[in-house]
């Protein structure tokens, strides 16, 4: 793989490796100093060693900069439209303005761009996709939206059940990590905790209240009907990507002092009879998840677990003392990081550079 057209082992140190599917393929990261793009070079590192070229771009105004990979320097260059070749395969990992400006004019001079960001995400265009659950949906495009991190995580698991038992409602409840905001939630925890423990005032900058030893029932910004935007994205974006436009489906996002890996519990109402037994089967079989359930060892789902995991854990699988026997609660946890962001993309990636018609290098 070369970084910033650095090369990393010889060519025939490459033609050893074991070929994966974006083999030689021309990769760009749009954003790649942020959080998700560095965890995207990080699993592009992990399950395509043998790319062309991956090079990474930061904001223009800022110049060249460097960040450091596998303890190696990596320069990270200004962003120009222009340098983006056709067929080259870019991750947009950049704000919701900067996607809606770029990412058509991208595609229209011949890349293929998966955008992070929110803004092509309700686009009925351009789809949105969780590839255990909707790969057929890309089609021939050649911009695919990734989901919210949030969603990337449950809806694996709901695509299982509802295969199964058919899915009549859906009620999330989630306990979402600092990380979810980026560096600066992290560092605002992380020194939150240590000024709350000095019996210091503890800051309230990346949230609207302190996070250290509390939970904040408000992620996002609030809307009309009550709901944050952080819990309609769930609702919004679970509908498109299960291909169940009018599924009834409620959430409650709240941030709480973890670090990293998003847990959610979740309530299904059945259309068919469900059982715990062939629940855990359909979960155990899907692609994706892992679960995790014995409580008698005291085995579940935590972030402790997840954190730098590809699988989403599920467990506490449990008939539903409401739904009866058409109705189930369990609980859920993915590190949104990759499986609810970096690792989706390059799946997402994965799927469109088995169809060709991406750059290879020479």
């Amino acid at each position: 793989m070369d970084l910033a057209l650095v090369a990393e082992g010889t060519v025939s140190e490459r033609e050893t490796m074991a070929s994966s599917v974006l083999a030689g393929a021309n990769v760009a990261i749009l954003g790649a100093t942020g959080a998700v793009g560095q965890e995207l070079i990080a699993v592009l590192r992990e399950r395509a060693p043998d790319l062309g070229t991956l090079t990474c771009y930061g904001s223009a105004r800022r110049g060249k900069r460097t960040l450091q990979v596998d303890g190696r320097e990596v320069t990270v260059l200004p962003y120009s439209r222009d340098a983006i070749a056709p067929g080259t395969l870019v991750f947009m990992a950049v704000s919701g303005d900067f996607s809606r400006s770029e990412a058509p004019a991208l595609v229209e001079q011949g890349a293929i761009v998966i955008d992070n960001s929110s803004a092509f995400r309700y686009d009925p265009e351009v789809p949105l996709v969780v590839p255990e659950v909707n790969a057929d949906s890309i089609g021939d495009a050649r911009l695919v939206a990734n989901p919210n991190c949030t969603t990337a995580i449950l809806v694996p698991a709901l695509a299982a059940l509802h295969r199964g038992f058919g899915l009549k409602r859906v009620i999330v409840s989630t306990y979402q990590a600092a990380s979810g905001a980026g560096a600066a939630g992290i560092e605002e925890l992380r020194t939150g905790v240590a000024k709350e423990l000095a019996g210091e005032p503890v800051p309230a900058e990346a949230f609207a209240h302190p996070l250290a030893f509390n939970v904040i029932p408000h992620i996002d910004s609030f809307q009309d009907n009550g709901y944050t935007r952080e819990e309609m994205k769930v609702v919004w974006e679970g509908q498109k990507i299960l291909g169940l436009p009018k599924l009834p489906m409620s959430c409650t996002a709240v941030r709480v002092p973890t670090l990293r890996a998003h847990g959610e519990a979740v309530t299904v109402e059945t259309e068919k009879p469900c059982s715990v037994a062939e629940a855990r089967r359909l979960l155990s079989e899907a692609e994706g998840i892992l679960v995790v359930d014995e409580t008698t060892a005291n085995r579940y789902p935590m972030p402790l677990t997840a954190t730098g995991k590809d699988p989403v854990e599920v467990g506490r699988i449990r008939q539903n003392l409401v739904f009866g026997d058409h109705g189930l609660d369990f609980f859920l946890v993915g590190d949104q990081l990759r499986k609810g962001a970096a690792l989706n993309a390059v799946q997402v990636a994965e799927v469109l550079a088995s169809r060709g018609g991406l750059a290879r290098a020479a």
